[in-house]
């Protein structure tokens, strides 16, 4: 009854209360063909004492000790254990949308401080605090820029996200935006030439990543010129936030998508995560989800309020900038909490270590027959390389020493099918990278 609280009987009673006598009933929408008509594939029924002994032993399962070279958008980090110990505080852990100020002034105050270090960081003017994650944030910043212009056709770089070009093309489906993709060019980088050719004065929005996909650093400063001169908005996303430590913030951009997963947030098997859309204040209004702000009382003392949150359940639907319905309040108080104990110096530190480290991976993969840089263009702590063997065969060689592999590229680039997305952050070690790289020697070595 703990998970299963309503009887045959009141099931019964609540299908007769809407004028119907079968659950079967309430998916007579859906077509018959699409209908589930078999229990679903799982073991029990349980009791509550072996459903928790099944799922420790699942957990048992996972595997311990190995050495990742896995990036692709989710980036593992050091994290300390005092920002784990101040999200599950219960005032934190339980909280939810911040509607009444003065009772959630802590809610409001975290909030209000993760936008500033988001402004901070991105090098723009206004900062939002409720996006689900990098993907979704980019797609939201597309609608707002969509919003601004008032035109329906966007330009995409190949070399963003796969995953992130993904969502874009689910909602533009159904709202009526047209996306074409830019080819990237032999170093890594969005292609300029083709860029200028395909911007006419229907382009909303020019996406672009930094550091992008492959891991190479684009230049948004050159892009934002090509981009505004054709009075569109240059959309950089930013997928690796701890690139920022070492590399110019996109302030070039009219608005700005980031993924904050690499702060404070564990990889944790895909989420949850943080999406951040930061841009102009000029834009402020067109932002979707919710923005705080800080404000004095009567009595001349400091208080945070909602000062917009222009979503669905709060306006008329169709006023309404976006339907994100999260506040992700937890992932941002511990993005906060993170880079407030980093610090300015600390995620300076942080970058270079991830910087010098895969450029050490690099130079080590280059010394092996065979293997060579896919693009030449400067990176942070992703590159791609060219292996003489398929790069699924090498990972699988990798995993039985206890190494999880680079990205297969060719999973969504068939033209670089050959090629992997090498990842090394602070967390791996001169002696991981060393045998890393004498397995990737022994791989290959064995198959001539």
């Amino acid at each position: 009854m703990r998970y299963l609280p309503k009887s045959p009987a009141e099931r019964q009673q609540m299908l007769a209360a809407i004028g119907i006598k079968t659950a079967e009933e309430l998916f007579s929408s859906i077509p018959e063909a699409y209908r589930l008509k078999k229990p679903l594939n799982l073991p029990g029924p349980y009791s509550e004492q072996e459903i928790i002994e099944y799922f420790q032993a699942r957990a048992a399962e996972n595997s311990a000790g190995y050495t990742s070279f896995l990036g692709a958008g989710v980036y593992n980090h050091l994290r300390s254990v005092v920002t784990d110990t101040i999200i599950q505080r219960g005032e934190f852990l339980t909280s939810y949308t911040p509607y009444q100020a003065e009772i959630t002034q802590g809610t409001l105050q975290a909030i209000f401080e993760f936008q500033t270090l988001m402004c901070q960081l991105t090098g723009q003017e206004v900062a939002n605090a409720s996006m689900y994650d990098g993907s979704t944030a980019t797609t939201e910043a597309v609608l707002m820029a969509e919003r601004v212009t008032s035109r329906r056709r966007v330009l995409v770089g190949r070399s963003v996200h796969p995953e992130y070009r993904e969502v874009l093309r689910t909602y533009a489906k159904n709202s009526g935006l047209h996306v074409e993709e830019i080819s990237y060019t032999a170093m890594g980088t969005l292609d300029e030439k083709a860029l200028q050719s395909a911007l006419r004065e229907d382009v909303c929005a020019v996406v672009v990543q930094s550091p992008n996909f492959f891991g190479v650093i684009e230049s948004p400063a050159a892009l934002a010129k090509i981009t505004q001169a054709a009075g569109a908005l240059l959309v950089v996303a930013v997928a690796e936030g701890v690139s920022l430590g070492a590399v110019k913030p996109p302030a070039e951009a009219d608005i700005v998508a980031m993924e904050g997963q690499s702060f404070g947030l564990a990889p944790s098997y895909g989420g949850p995560y943080v999406g951040v859309v930061a841009s102009r204040e000029k834009y402020v209004r067109q932002m979707p989800g919710r923005l705080a702000g800080q404000t004095t009382d009567r009595e001349a003392r400091r208080g945070f309020v909602l000062t917009l949150a222009t979503r669905e359940q709060h306006i008329r639907r169709e006023k309404a900038t976006s339907n994100i319905c999260t506040n992700q309040a937890l992932c941002a108080l511990a993005a906060t909490v993170h880079l407030t104990l980093l610090g300015k110096e600390g995620l300076r530190e942080q970058a270079e270590q991830n910087l010098s480290k895969a450029h050490f991976a690099l130079a080590e993969l280059e010394k092996i027959p065979g293997v060579k840089r896919t693009f030449p263009g400067p990176f942070f702590n992703e590159f791609a390389v060219e292996f003489p063997k398929s790069v699924r065969i090498v990972n699988a060689d990798l995993l039985r020493e206890k190494i999880v592999g680079p990205y297969v590229l060719g999973t969504a680039y068939p033209e670089l099918s050959k090629n992997a997305l090498v990842c090394v952050t602070e967390t791996t070690t001169r002696g991981e990278i060393e045998r890393f790289v004498a397995g990737v020697r022994k791989s290959i070595t064995e198959a001539k």
